[in-house]
């Protein structure tokens, strides 16, 4: 491989090309042609001897070289940032990116973003996505429920929440103070789309309890599943750390797994204060289980 012919033009437009796995989205970002983006790719994937992305159906992902390379373009870039900052005399600008799922933001990680210093930048994004950005150095640390622990990330266990159901306070299964898989015998239930590892999870432990069920509507996002309990479409299984408004309670179901959340970042970067206050600041403000 010719060193010399590795373009940090190249790399930073692959950095962006990452953050939207789109020729289109990212040109337009760099304000170039898709073309152009194309050839400044494909040059750097022959330069570096390894592919970059490849198709699944009509997505693009990054490959395994590909991450390492969106990567160390973003690590190029900080330095560069770092370098230029003390040349001019000033400290380095640069704030930690956190990337969640909705659910994490909505109800876990707000304190930590009032009071950290500096303040995070935010990416939301689901579990695939956080762990994309946290592999690609898109993000410095993310927050996501782990039931298998990735072996190229370090994962640090923050808090883990039983899952529960959410009913309307006048419901008869309100009255008990915790609740099992088999009261859920016959009722509609709003739950996430197939594949989803909530709805995967709930359907295993119905299907084993021989728990007979009926999807009341499929929604995604745990706000418009507490809307339509509001509605009185049906009930819905919640990780336990989310608040239910007005009007509804939550009952801990006592025989679903709980919900580990994990906060991730990549293993050389333990020591790395960008990393560890940020990590310090969501563990003191996590709700407790």
């Amino acid at each position: 491989m010719d060193l010399h012919r590795l373009s940090t033009d190249a790399l930073a437009s692959f950095a962006v090309f990452a953050d939207h796995l789109s020729f289109t989205r990212a040109a337009a970002e760099l304000h170039i042609s898709q073309p152009a983006l194309h050839v400044k790719v494909g040059k750097l994937a022959e330069t570096l001897g390894h592919p970059l992305y490849q198709r699944r159906g009509r997505a693009l992902t990054l490959t395994p070289q590909g991450e390492a390379v969106a990567r160390f373009a973003r690590e190029l870039d900080t330095r560069m940032g770092a370098f230029l900052a003390e040349l001019d005399g000033g400290p380095p600008t640069r704030v930690p990116v956190l990337s969640a799922g909705e659910g994490a933001f909505l109800y876990l990680l707000g304190d930590a973003i009032r009071t950290a210093a500096p303040r995070p930048r935010l990416l939301n994004g689901d579990r695939a996505r956080t762990l994309a950005a946290v592999r690609t150095g898109r993000a410095d640390l993310g927050v996501a429920v782990l039931d298998v622990l990735p072996d190229d990330l370090a994962a640090v266990p923050l808090a883990t929440y039983p899952q529960a159901l959410i009913l309307p306070a006048g419901h008869p299964l309100a009255d008990r103070p915790t609740l099992s898989i088999t009261d859920l015998a016959g009722a509609p239930l709003i739950v996430p789309p197939p594949q989803g590892p909530l709805r995967v999870t709930l359907e295993r432990a119905l299907r084993a309890a021989d728990v007979p069920w009926t999807v009341a509507v499929e929604a995604t996002g745990w706000p418009l599943l507490l809307h339509f309990v509001s509605l009185g479409v049906g009930l819905a299984v919640v990780n336990g750390c989310v608040r239910p408004p007005a009007g509804l309670v939550r009952r801990e179901i006592t025989d679903l797994p709980a919900a580990p959340y994990y906060a991730l970042h990549q293993p050389d970067r333990a020591e790395d204060p960008l990393v560890t206050d940020l990590l310090t600041t969501i563990r003191a403000t996590l709700p407790p289980p």
